[in-house]
């Protein structure tokens, strides 16, 4: 069975390549769900609708998810609402020098 802590801990192993941080730091990942022990639906975002990055993100993240033993389908919704801003970002990120 997979676990929410599981996907999450997987999530920071994925760097936005412009900023130079984890996705969960970031602030990129909205909604974590666990369906029958198995299935993952991760909701997250962008800093931007034209990010450049947005397809190595999103293929980093299914591999990784991917990756997890016992996980069983791997669903990755892409949101706008609401808009991501710095303020999204976890403390330590946002006040590293």
């Amino acid at each position: 069975m997979a676990t929410v802590g599981e996907v999450i801990s997987a999530l920071h192993n994925c760097n936005d390549p412009e900023l130079g941080a984890n996705i969960v730091e970031i602030g990129l990942i909205y909604n974590v769900r666990i369906a029958e022990g198995k299935d993952v639906k991760v909701t997250l975002t962008m800093t931007s609708p034209m990010c450049p990055v947005t397809s190595i993100i999103m293929a980093d993240v299914q591999l990784r998810l991917e990756a997890i033993q016992g996980i069983g389908k791997v669903e990755i919704e892409l949101v706008w609402d609401p808009l991501w801003s710095p303020d999204m970002m976890s403390d330590e990120l946002k006040y590293r020098n």
